[in-house]
């Protein structure tokens, strides 16, 4: 069992940034693969980041180049930087840790943290 809590979001205006921060416990963090979800209003859940146990990332072509996902395996600890915030980057977004043992996932989700951009 895996507990995630999420923190860092808020309120800042285009162009600006934030951190978001992942903390978790419980059973082990380093050998989960760790995501970053967001919820727009209105619209579908979609994967904004990951990064696997040996640290390769991927990332949504629209957030490409502007966020960057990291994590601290000593501190249990996933981020997600974010900078040049545009308005349509508002959403909840949510941290997932998720981990594959003899075909059984495991998945795991935080419980959000709001980010609004607007100015």
């Amino acid at each position: 069992q895996v507990q995630l809590v999420e923190s860092g979001g808020g309120l800042v205006q285009p162009g600006e940034s934030l951190r978001l921060s992942c903390a978790a416990s419980g059973s082990g963090f380093s050998p989960y693969t760790m995501g970053w979800y967001r919820l727009p209003p209105g619209k579908q859940r979609e994967l904004v980041a990951a990064i696997t146990s040996g640290g390769d990332t991927n990332y949504a072509e629209s957030v490409k180049g502007r966020f960057a996902i990291s994590r601290d395996n000593a501190k249990n600890t996933v981020y997600l930087q974010m900078v040049s915030l545009k308005p349509e980057d508002t959403a909840v977004y949510y941290c997932n840790a998720r981990r594959t043992i003899k075909f059984v996932n495991y998945i795991y989700w935080g419980q959000g943290t709001q980010v609004t951009v607007s100015s």
